[in-house]
């Protein structure tokens, strides 16, 4: 199972699955916050935009934050994932995220999902 972490398309499919996966926890979480019209599709497409960000956008982001990063000591990264969510919000309009908050705490949710799973799947 190592060994089949290192290829890229499983890589990519296990993000997808992950940001999916972490988009629907948050939506259970924030039924206020962060709405799919409860349709799966929704999040799994959504997971597939998610995924994408993170790979292209995400860290350019990061590496231009790098300083407000360090000064706090790695808390801005929670802005940093909820600003994330907030852009595939906008690029997929059926993944719905009423405020700045609400992508803040899918973020975080989204985050927790991803450690959780990446460490579950490296102890295989």
């Amino acid at each position: 199972m190592h060994n089949l972490m290192h290829r890229p398309t499983v890589r990519l499919l296990l993000r997808w699955a992950t940001c999916s996966l972490g988009l629907w926890i948050a939506a259970a979480l924030l039924s206020s916050g962060l709405s799919y019209n409860n349709d799966i599709a929704v999040i799994i497409i959504g997971g597939l935009v998610l995924a994408a960000i993170n790979v292209v956008i995400r860290p350019v982001v990061v590496v231009l934050s790098l300083p407000a990063v360090l000064f706090s000591l790695g808390l801005f990264m929670v802005v940093i994932n909820g600003l994330m969510v907030l852009l595939a919000s906008a690029l997929y309009k059926p993944l719905h995220v009423t405020d700045f908050w609400a992508a803040m705490v899918a973020g975080m949710v989204i985050g927790l999902v991803n450690y959780l799973v990446t460490t579950i799947v490296e102890g295989l």
